[in-house]
């Protein structure tokens, strides 16, 4: 397979509607109307409230902020953790965002203590940890240092890489329920397998990131658009085996989060390989969350959209906050919807900044947004802030250009 040699800065996206979503959205020509002017007003007054509590956390090796506890404690990870790149990658979207050093040099002291994931291949989360950190630190600073953690962490991960299967394995647990486990969050960790390749000239790391997601966008979506959360293939045959959930109400559900890393993620994957068909998913699972009829006004969703409790169904904030990064970044390819992406995703960003989904500015915590869920069917992490809920939406006001 050989790879195309096309990059496409940070900020860009497209949508393209479908009839079925066009007519939606006509009808909905009158609220968006007058939802427009509140839209392109975002207040984000209560969120520099909460800027000072990013700063004050203190640092320790073992103590990445991952979410809340019922006590009100923080959650603290080691760098193993699949989120421990998302504190110090807040951090450094902030200093961008405040033109503050401050955030910068917090950002950096954290660099360190994850620099060994780079070694570690029990996890396919090298883009969430190394990325979503060391990634964005090399964006800033172009230290040479951060560029060889990014291609040593991209080799670690290839070698998670099956030729059969054509993608990734995301799990190494769970062997009672699957084998070769291929999760829609697997996505997002190509973004540093793409970038690689424009660091090293290793058109590898390309062709891996290409592949997987040739795959998923094969394997993982139902007739609808939406996705399923893993996928289970036979490792020597590459076929496949089951479709299974693991965050989601059941198997055929719509896991909120799940549908947003599938939004992200063919987005950026267009971003790197003007895929036409990477683009084509990215609109339709575009479709398939804004238009949904259990979207709620406020354009939160709710933790599945299939949960029968809705609408007394637990939110999640941190998949209303990808899908508004995703969908501003998805605006900038299209020549015919991207008003109307940037509006979806001004109107989500609009309700995040609102009281109902900042913390008070007194909690002393360093986290921006509540009311995530992290893994309903445990119980666990359930309407409570998160660190990845806060990574992208700042990211989502960078992409909006906006300063606090």
């Amino acid at each position: 397979m050989k790879p195309r040699w096309i990059f496409v800065a940070l900020s860009v996206g497209l949508f393209s509607c479908s009839p079925d979503s066009q007519n939606a959205k006509e009808d909905q020509n009158t609220e968006n109307a007058s939802q427009e002017e509140v839209s392109n007003k975002l207040s984000l007054d209560l969120v520099k409230k909460r800027l000072p509590h990013m700063l004050d956390y203190k640092l320790g090796a073992e103590a990445f902020p991952r979410s809340m506890e019922p006590t009100g404690e923080v959650r603290q990870v080691p760098s193993k953790d699949w989120t421990s790149g998302f504190y110090p990658g807040s951090l450094l979207f902030l200093s961008q965002l405040t033109d503050n050093d401050q955030y910068l040099n917090k950002a950096q002291s954290w660099l360190p203590h994850i620099e060994k994931e780079q070694y570690n291949d029990k996890t396919h989360d090298m883009g969430f940890k190394v990325y979503c950190s060391i990634g964005n630190a090399y964006r800033l600073t172009n230290n040479e240092e951060y560029a060889s953690v990014i291609i040593k962490s991209a080799e670690t991960l290839s070698t998670r890489f099956n030729e059969n299967v054509g993608a990734i394995k995301s799990w190494d647990f769970g062997k009672n329920k699957w084998t070769f486990p291929v999760i829609i969050d697997n996505m997002m960790n190509l973004e540093l397998l793409f970038e690689a390749t424009k660091l090293s000239g290793d058109s590898s790391f390309y062709r891996i990131a290409d592949s997987h997601a040739s795959v998923t966008l094969q394997n993982h979506f139902r007739s609808n658009n939406s996705s399923y959360h893993v996928i289970d293939y036979d490792p020597n045959t590459g076929e496949v085996v089951n479709k299974l959930t693991h965050q989601g109400l059941n198997t055929e559900s719509s896991w909120a989060r799940g549908q947003a890393w599938g939004l992200y993620g063919f987005t950026m994957a267009y971003r790197y390989t003007q895929n036409e068909s990477y683009l084509a998913q990215a609109e339709a699972i575009a479709a398939f969350i804004t238009d949904h009829p259990r979207l709620s006004a406020d354009k939160i969703p709710y933790w599945d959209f299939d949960d029968p409790q809705i609408p007394d169904a637990p939110r999640d904030a941190s998949a209303a906050a990808v899908i508004a990064s995703a969908l501003m970044e998805l605006a900038t390819y299209s020549s015919t919807s991207h008003e109307y992406y940037e509006q979806q995703a001004s109107l989500i960003l609009e309700t995040l900044s609102s009281e109902d989904y900042v913390l008070d500015e007194n909690k002393n915590v360093p986290f921006i947004l509540n009311h995530s869920t992290g893994n309903m069917p445990k119980n666990d992490e359930v309407d409570v802030p998160m660190s990845y809920a806060d990574y992208y939406f700042l990211e989502a006001l960078l992409r909006k250009g906006v300063k606090l």
